[in-house]
C-alpha cells in the first residue's frame, strides 16, 4: 500500500535531507556546549547558533539577532511571552480561532487577575475587524492572535491588526506556527512586538526547537519564567539583563538548532514564494475536487488565496473518525481527525463537537497525490453506510 502524508499542519515531512545530516554532524563531530567552553568546538557551535538567529531575522524581517530567543516550541514561546509580560489587572484581546497554545495560558492567567475577550470571527474563520474597537478597555494591554488557523487555514489580517495596535498603544503578539516558512512575514511592517515560531512545521526543521523574536521594549517588561545558568555573568546570582541570555537559561537544544539552520538554508534556496505558490495550487485543486462531492462540508473560506494549505472536511451523517481511519488503513493517506487543540475555532466554524478531518499539504506533496486523495474520499462516500 502506498503512503501519502497529508498532515503537514501537525509537522512537516519529509524534512530536507540536510536537516538530519546536520543534526548527526553535531552529535558525532561537535558535541560540545555553547558559552561554556573556551575551545574551538564551542566557538564553532556558537557561530552556528548566531548564524541561525541571523537567518531567522532575515526570514521575518527583524533587525536584532540577539532578540531571537530559542525555546522548545511555539507553545513554550507563547507561555514565556504571555506569562512574562502580563500582570494582574491587565486585559487582553484574542481571536475566536485560537489554538490552545494561546488559550490555555490565558485561561491560567485568569486566576492571576488577567482578563481577556475574544474578537469574534465569522463562520469561515475570518476576523470581524470592526468588533475590535468596542472590546477595548482602559486596561487593555495586548492583542495576541494566530496568523492563520490550524483548523481551516484562514489567514487573519495581521497587518491591519498591527496598525490598530500601534494606534491604540497595544502590544501585538503573533503566533506564526502555521505560517512561518510558507507565508511572508515582516515584523516591522506588521507592527509585531513578539512573534512566536516553531521549527518543525513550515520551517521544515526538527521537533523540539522553536522560539520567539521580541522587541527591546517588550523584552524589558517580561519576567523570565526560567532562571539558571547562561554561561555569562557567572559571578552574579541574578538573571542577566542581556538578550538572549535573559530568556535562555540552561543548555540549548543544539542538535535542534543545527537541524533548523539547515532547514533555513533550504528555505532560502527554494524561496518562500515558490513554496507558497505550489501549496496554493495544491489546495485550490483539492477544494475544486471537494466541491464536486456531495455530503461534504468544507470548513473555512473554501478559497485557496485566503488560506494556508489546510483543508478541513466535515462528513455529515458519517463518523469523521471512521473516514480518517479508512483513509489511513485502506489507502495509506495520513490526516488528522478531531478538534486539533482548538475547540473554540471549531465552535466558530460550526464543527464542534464532532471536529473535522484535516488535510494539510506541503511542498513535498504532488498534484497526483491530491487527486488520489480526492478519488479515495469519493470511493469511501460511495459505500453504503
Amino acid at each position: 500500500m502506498r503512503s501519502v502524508y497529508m498532515d503537514h499542519a501537525a509537522t512537516s515531512f519529509p524534512k530536507p535531507p540536510e536537516v538530519g545530516k546536520q543534526m548527526l554532524y553535531y552529535v558525532e563531530q561537535v558535541g560540545c556546549n555553547v558559552n561554556r567552553g573556551g575551545y574551538a568546538g564551542a566557538y564553532s557551535a556558537a557561530e552556528l547558533v548566531l548564524d541561525t538567529r541571523e537567518r531567522i531575522c532575515s526570514l521575518f524581517h527583524f533587525p536584532k539577532p540577539q532578540n531571537v530567543i530559542f525555546t522548545s516550541s511555539v507553545t513554550a514561546s507563547l507561555n514565556m511571552i504571555l506569562k512574562g509580560a502580563l500582570r494582574s489587572g491587565d486585559h487582553v484581546l484574542t481571536s475566536s480561532m485560537e489554538h490552545n497554545a494561546v488559550m490555555r495560558p490565558l485561561v491560567q492567567l485568569e486566576a492571576c487577575g488577567v482578563s481577556f475577550d475574544r474578537i469574534p470571527c465569522g463562520g469561515t474563520g475570518e476576523l470581524d475587524f470592526d468588533a475590535i474597537l468596542p472590546l477595548l478597555r482602559p486596561n487593555t494591554k495586548a492583542v495576541v492572535m494566530t496568523h492563520a488557523s490550524n483548523v481551516c487555514g484562514t489567514v487573519l489580517p495581521i497587518v491591519r491588526v498591527g496598525t490598530f495596535c500601534k494606534k491604540h498603544g497595544l502590544l501585538f503578539i503573533v503566533d506564526c506556527a502555521q505560517t512561518g516558512g510558507t507565508e511572508p512575514i515582516d515584523m516591522q511592517e506588521m507592527g509585531i512586538d513578539a512573534l512566536a515560531f516553531t521549527g518543525h512545521k513550515g520551517l521544515l526543521g526538527p521537533q523540539g526547537i522553536g522560539g520567539f523574536l521580541v522587541t527591546d521594549a517588550l523584552a524589558a517588561q517580561m519576567i523570565p519564567l526560567i532562571a539558571g545558568g547562561t554561561g555569562s555573568f557567572s559571578h552574579l546570582e541574578t538573571v542577566p539583563e542581556l538578550l538572549p541570555d535573559r530568556f535562555e537559561a540552561g543548555t540549548p537544544n543544539l542538535p535542534g538548532i543545527y537541524g533548523l539552520n539547515a532547514a533555513l538554508r533550504y528555505l532560502e534556496e527554494t524561496g518562500i514564494e515558490a513554496i507558497r505558490q505550489k501549496e496554493t495550487v495544491l489546495t485550490a485543486r483539492f477544494l475544486v475536487r471537494m466541491r464536486e462531492c456531495s455530503n461534504i462540508r468544507v470548513a473555512g473560506t473554501g478559497d485557496a488565496a485566503k488560506q494556508t494549505a489546510v483543508v478541513s472536511l466535515d462528513f455529515p451523517g458519517r463518523d469523521n473518525a471512521e473516514i480518517a481511519f479508512e483513509l489511513d488503513s485502506r489507502y495509506g493517506i495520513m490526516t488528522r481527525c478531531g478538534l486539533h487543540c482548538a475547540p473554540n475555532a471549531h465552535k466558530t466554524l460550526g464543527t464542534f463537537p464532532q471536529g473535522t478531518v484535516r488535510f494539510s499539504f506541503g511542498y513535498s506533496n504532488t498534484m497526483e497525490e491530491i487527486d488520489y486523495a480526492a478519488d479515495c474520499i469519493e470511493a469511501i462516500l460511495s459505500q453504503e453506510v
